[in-house]
């Protein structure tokens, strides 16, 4: 159970991020937030980057920005109006603050109408906290769009996180020990690992799973004996993930009963991913601490696409 001051300090970054939310076309400074929660200006960044682990500044900025990139994609509306709305003061402003974000013109994104790098705001509404276990605490989720990619790896049948009899925790670190046993040491590439739900049996307790890399990271004398699997394009929500694999089931949990039905959107049957860093080692996937993003296919439900309208 978290201390007493801990959960103070919760409150208040709570509170305040409720007000952020309410006012993002409103002028925002940090020495007006810090007063409104009862702290300095020091001590209020340094508890808001410990909670959520972003400053204040880039908070309000990117949820600015992810709010544009919503409305141009939903909406007709001219770029200033957009701009104004989300709290820029001026056209030139927003599409260089917009490109350095997301690293195109606003008018790009809205022509290529896909989600990418769409920051979701730290909500609560009577929601719980994820596992305490995590750091930072607070997660954002973002929105993304993949287009579809081939992965080269490993794969088994494995009973998931929410089987009644779960081997997931043996039988993927032996998959990925099996792989980087290979020899394959990527530099730069990411480590990928592929759920395919679409295949699930038991009811989606059982499905296989793919220890990989993308394709074109690997020689052809490095994807001897392995296979090869074509992820199609899906629309992701992003969970960060920082801690020990014994808290992911918590998270996801967290994640399916409690931040998706609330957030107006819905998962889909497809292809779930596990992205790691490239250093990960065989040893960060056997339980202890490590950093990754678990990408879920979800789609806008009936009620966000009506929302989304109404905004227009």
């Amino acid at each position: 159970m978290p201390s007493p001051a801990t959960e103070t300090s919760l409150n208040r970054i709570e509170d305040a991020l409720c007000f952020i939310h309410g006012h993002l076309d409103e002028s925002l400074s940090v020495v007006a937030l810090a007063a409104r929660a009862g702290w300095s200006r020091w001590q209020f960044q340094r508890v808001f980057a410990a909670h959520t682990g972003l400053s204040v500044a880039q908070y309000v900025r990117e949820l600015r920005l992810s709010r544009a990139a919503e409305l141009l994609l939903a909406s007709d509306q001219r770029q200033l109006d957009i701009a104004l709305t989300c709290g820029f003061d001026s056209e030139i402003s927003f599409s260089r603050s917009f490109r350095q974000m997301f690293g195109c013109t606003p008018g790009f994104y809205r022509r290529r109408g896909q989600w990418v790098s769409m920051r979701m705001p730290i909500t609560f509404d009577e929601l719980p906290l994820p596992p305490a276990e995590l750091t930072p605490r607070m997660l954002q989720i973002r929105l993304e769009s993949r287009p579809a990619f081939e992965v080269v790896g490993l794969c088994d049948q494995v009973n998931g996180l929410f089987s009644s009899a779960p081997d997931f925790s043996t039988k993927v670190p032996a998959l990925w020990q099996q792989l980087l046993a290979k020899g394959i040491q990527p530099s730069a590439s990411p480590l990928i690992g592929v759920l395919d739900v679409s295949q699930a049996m038991d009811s989606g307790a059982s499905f296989p799973y793919w220890a990989a890399l993308e394709s074109d990271q690997l020689t052809s004398a490095e994807r001897v004996g392995l296979r090869s699997l074509t992820v199609p394009a899906q629309q992701y929500a992003v969970i960060p993930f920082q801690g020990p694999l014994a808290a992911l089931e918590k998270t996801l949990e967290w994640f399916i009963h409690h931040w998706l039905p609330a957030s107006g959107y819905r998962g889909r049957y497809g292809f779930d991913l596990e992205i790691y860093p490239p250093s990960t080692g065989a040893s960060r996937l056997q339980g202890a601490p490590t950093r990754m993003e678990y990408w879920v296919p979800v789609e806008p439900s009936p009620c966000q696409s009506a929302r989304l309208n109404l905004s227009v």
